[in-house]
């Protein structure tokens, strides 16, 4: 999720579990507290590639993480031993403001390696936009409740209430999730396709309209549902071409990192003689911030691995393409062909060398 997410839930538990006998303190350390594991994006890994998929990384494992909150449990203990709360009270106020963090990622769609140091695939769960408001304006709004009235009992049922009112809608969003992944598979299966795997994910700052992909081979298939749409699913059949990606890329590290961290929802297009891969997951059709050159196709069939990758340019939305998605959460008549939006997708970016 967002910074300020991750900063008003920190100190919203802190708030909630220490406000007692912090003040106002317990806000601001829970906050600091709730950024630390975002920290990692300070280490440069490499290259793009190993940027994007060591990130939510260490730094987002549950393992370290409650190893982290035991270390600073004993050390403020240590340090404040007459504290009029528990040293139990002191690391579950820990353990919640630091697990929360990752917990909360891996709701969303960018994948989130809670059980590093294992080699399990990311979790993505992907049923919240990495910024929405209906999740972050109770927390935040009791935050700043509780700077003016202080976190006496008042001020801390405002983080109460605000903390069950945001994961009940958090879970909410996995009704949503489940409703566009039921018409997926009705529309595969009216389709006769067979997909390898499938993926949904809200659209952008809401979770009314959702957009759900199969991939098949060397197509991958696209559409959006809503809650208001009474009309069946329809796809939209769009190219992958992951064969031929495949034997090209076949000695490339940075490609088999994307498969595993992506689960292997990538598209691929050759575009001026490169191979250029796309994480599907992230962003919308035809506006996807994930995109990386792999390889340079030479002559003779060769082909020349990049070794430090870098981010494609990437797309990004206008604001015409994102009123056009509103209006289509609120009405499935509303034109949007998602085919043309994808387009671009095989096109030279606008600021690369024709």
């Amino acid at each position: 999720m967002d910074s300020v997410t991750q900063l008003v839930l920190g100190a919203s538990i802190q708030g909630a579990m220490l406000g007692r006998w912090q003040g106002r303190k317990a806000l601001l350390y829970g906050a600091a507290l709730a950024t630390l594991p975002d920290m990692d994006v300070l280490i440069d890994y490499g290259d793009a590639v190993a940027d994007m998929t060591y990130h939510r990384g260490f730094s987002h494992s549950l393992f370290v993480l409650a190893a982290l909150a035991a270390v600073l449990t004993w050390l403020i203990r240590k340090r404040w031993p007459d504290a009029g709360y528990s040293g139990r009270r002191l690391f579950a106020t820990l353990a919640l403001v630091l697990c929360t963090h990752p917990l909360l990622d891996s709701f969303t769609t960018y994948g989130t390696q809670l059980f590093w140091p294992l080699t399990t695939p990311p979790v993505a769960i992907s049923s919240i936009f990495i910024i929405d408001p209906l999740y972050t304006v109770p927390l935040l709004l009791a935050v700043l409740v509780a700077l003016i009235i202080g976190l006496g009992r008042q001020g801390r049922r405002w983080q109460c209430a605000a903390l069950v009112l945001s994961s009940l809608y958090l879970s909410s969003t996995l009704v949503g999730k489940t409703m566009a992944e039921h018409r997926l598979h009705i529309a595969l299966a009216a389709q006769e396709v067979h997909a390898d795997s499938v993926f949904s994910t809200p659209t952008p700052f809401n979770t009314l309209l959702w957009r759900v992909i199969a991939v098949d081979g060397d197509t991958y298939y696209e559409g959006l549902t809503g809650w208001l749409d009474h009309q069946p699913l329809t796809l939209t059949a769009l190219p992958r071409n992951s064969t031929a990606a495949a034997q090209a890329l076949v000695n490339s590290p940075q490609d088999q990192r994307l498969r595993w961290f992506t689960g292997d929802r990538l598209r691929y297009d050759l575009i001026n003689g490169q191979w250029v891969a796309t994480d599907l997951r992230l962003g919308m059709s035809g506006y996807h911030p994930f995109r990386f050159a792999l390889a340079n196709e030479e002559g003779g069939g060769q082909t020349q691995l990049i070794e430090h990758t870098e981010l494609w340019p990437a797309r990004r939305p206008d604001a015409s393409t994102l009123r056009l998605l509103a209006e289509r959460a609120l009405d499935a008549a509303t034109p949007l062909s998602l085919a043309e939006l994808a387009q671009p997708l095989g096109e030279p970016a606008v600021n690369q060398p024709q």
